[in-house]
């Protein structure tokens, strides 16, 4: 069976796929984001080393099947070295509470950028992550 590929046009975005949030997740990686690449992740293979097309815009594919990725990468830690890991909405809150982003700083953020659109809170969350493991870096 051929796949069928995501049509941005017409179908929903499960995340999202704008290179603004692939720079920010990668800016994540670049700042020592601990990442075990394990199923139920979206990434971003920036490198175009995966030579199946993505079924998403962007080459951003979905780990189903973990097993699939180590054929292609050997194990986890290359997987996690040549790929972006994009976190979804729920690991971003997740990584917030990790971090020590606390559920009022997000909700401040959140509320005081009225005009936050679709994908844009994903963002703000990556941004807030961002900070706490740049201000790590600093101490």
């Amino acid at each position: 069976m051929k796949p069928t590929p995501f049509n941005p046009e017409t179908d929903l975005s499960p995340i999202p796929f704008d290179l603004r949030h692939r720079q920010a997740a990668a800016q994540l990686k670049e700042s020592g984001l601990p990442w075990t690449p394990h199923v139920g992740c979206f990434v971003w293979d920036p490198d175009a080393i995966m030579e199946v097309t993505s079924p998403f815009p962007g080459r951003i594919y979905f780990i189903l099947n973990v097993g699939h990725f180590l054929r292609i990468f050997g194990s986890l830690e290359e997987i996690s070295r040549k790929l972006v890991w994009l976190p979804t909405h729920h690991q971003a809150r997740l990584l917030c509470d990790q971090v020590g982003v606390t559920e009022e700083e997000v909700s401040t953020v959140l509320a005081s950028a009225a005009s936050v659109g679709a994908g844009d809170e994903l963002l703000v969350l990556y941004k807030m992550i961002l900070n706490k493991l740049e201000a790590r870096q600093n101490l």
